[in-house]
């Protein structure tokens, strides 16, 4: 991996309060900081000093060669003031789109950081919709007493109508040569702004601070290089609309150290643009490495996708712990993404209480939580086989070890395409505590080496469609499953079993939908 460059600042410090600031929690300071920012950085860069106090502002934009430093104490809190953000042109799940300004921006800054140890406060409940079933009934009542709306069937809290009306539309902040000012305006509340956008920046660094209660996304760095972000924390409510912690989309040299986040999303997720436009962009997030971090709620501890049009690549993720993340590792994509995701190296991964897959890869994603809700239905997708093209995304090249489980619905999903098997995954040395076992759709080339099961349900530990040139070595179960393998579809071959230790398995091999035996090989039972 290349080494990450560093920002480094002259040795000179401006103190926000030398412009007027008042850290009163009232007196809105939107000009005085921005005011220290373009100074200090028109006289060649430094330390504008966030002091201890309540600091009341609307949107803030760094500049080259400044340090925004944090003092214990402080706290920038973003006003709720929607008409404090204009509209901007920006970019959103990968595509270009109308947004409300973010609070924190930087657009083609060189040497720039946030640093200290306070707190950056998004206000984001001012702006975010909450569906009902994620709340207690005593929070939704409460939510319903500030005002705002509600949706038809009363499950969906609006905090304003202009929400409504662009929750109800199609893409409706996407910049297509067609919609109005009249028309983003009617729409403007529902546009979020991120928390954080560094867009085309270099050398960035990010440490110590919380940032929390985004809007959306909280951090976003977007085409940028020479990113460090170490001991940081990073926080949204669970229940937090695409309150995702931090999306690094098409970036290169990254390092992700010792970090905490509990957010309402994805956790440490990699992106690179979405669909035709991502793949027009051309731009792959690569050379990135993550190590030492801890993920409490999310959606994924760590995600790659949805939106990896534009690939992903060299990516090394190592000693981090997840606890109560919906899904542990999940690499999701679906048909129209495009894009390569390959050179992916994970290593010591710990996982408690994992209400999903603790390892998924799955290219049906649908944009959905990854959990139903209470009552909610979901159609398995209909398996068909579609001509590959350059919409047709690529899993392949994962190296997973040493992850070890306890707690989770399911060990490991893998699910591709009938045209673009998931392929080359080597999965070794791994040990879960989960209700389901091993699941395996559409794959090729795929290892799994030395993994132990104890599973709570009498599911086969081993399940098995239209895959092939799958190798199981030494893959245990604590306790003697009725089926073993489940192997089903007439594509199903070159299945190779070693050392199962099937004593007490009551049925070795199911065969179904027209899978055949011969193409299963067991050896050293």
């Amino acid at each position: 991996m290349p080494a990450v460059v560093v920002p480094v600042f002259k040795n000179d410090t401006l103190n926000i309060i030398t412009q007027g600031a008042r850290g009163d929690g009232s007196y809105l300071n939107t000009r005085e900081i921005n005011q220290s920012i373009q100074q200090l950085s028109a006289r060649g860069g430094g330390v504008v000093l966030v002091p201890k106090g309540l600091w009341l502002t609307g949107p803030l934009t760094l500049l080259s060669n400044i340090n925004l430093h944090l003092q214990t104490g402080a706290t920038l809190l973003f006003t709720p003031d929607f008409q404090s953000y204009p509209l901007v042109a920006g970019n959103w799940e990968g595509l270009p789109q109308m947004r409300n300004q973010s609070p924190v921006s930087a657009s083609n800054a060189e040497n720039i950081a946030i640093t200290g140890n306070g707190i950056i406060d998004g206000n984001g409940d001012a702006w975010r919709m909450v569906k009902k079933d994620k709340l207690t009934q005593s929070q939704w009542s409460n939510l319903i007493e500030r005002g705002g709306v509600l949706s038809a069937d009363k499950k969906i809290w609006f905090p304003t109508a202009k929400v409504l009306k662009g929750f109800g539309e199609s893409n409706p902040g996407v910049i297509d040569g067609k919609k109005t000012a009249a028309y983003y305006d009617s729409v403007k509340d529902f546009l979020r702004p991120n928390l954080l956008v560094f867009s085309n920046c270099k050398k960035i660094l990010l440490e110590g601070v919380t940032f929390q209660n985004s809007p959306a996304w909280c951090l976003h760095p977007l085409l940028c290089s020479d990113l460090t972000v170490r001991g940081i924390r990073v926080y949204n409510p669970w229940y937090a609309q695409n309150g995702d912690g931090i999306d690094v989309e098409s970036c290169t040299n990254v390092l992700i150290e010792n970090s905490v986040f509990d957010v309402g999303d994805d956790a440490l997720c990699m992106k690179s643009g979405r669909d035709e436009a991502g793949r027009k962009r051309g731009k792959a997030t690569e050379n990135v490495t993550i190590r030492g971090c801890t993920v409490y709620a999310s959606h994924g501890g760590f995600v790659i996708g949805s939106e990896m049009s534009g690939g992903v690549r060299n990516i090394n993720v190592s000693n981090c712990t997840f606890i109560g993340s919906d899904i542990g590792l999940r690499f999701k994509t679906t048909r129209g993404r495009g894009g390569v995701v390959e050179n992916i190296f994970i290593r010591d991964i710990y996982m408690k209480d994992i209400p999903g897959d603790a390892i998924l890869f799955d290219m049906y994603y649908a944009a959905k939580d990854p959990l139903p809700l209470a009552g909610e239905k979901r159609e398995l997708p209909a398996v068909e086989f579609k001509k590959k093209d350059e919409s047709t995304p690529v899993f392949r090249n994962f190296q997973i070890s040493n992850v070890y489980v306890n707690g989770a619905a399911r060990a490991i999903f893998v699910r591709g395409l009938p045209e673009q098997h998931i392929e080359g995954l080597q999965l070794r040395n791994m040990v879960f505590r989960s209700r389901k076992g091993i699941e395996i759709q559409e794959a090729s080339n795929i290892s799994l080496t030395n993994i132990r099961l104890d599973l709570s349900s009498d599911a086969p530990s081993i399940d098995l469609v239209q895959s092939d040139g799958l190798m199981f070595d030494s893959v245990s179960v604590a306790r003697p499953p009725a089926t073993y393998i489940r192997a089903a579809g007439e594509r199903l071959r070159g299945i190779n079993i070693r050392n199962p230790a099937l004593a007490g398995v009551r049925e070795k091999i199911d065969l179904e939908l027209g899978a055949k035996a011969t193409e299963i090989r067991l050896e050293g039972q």
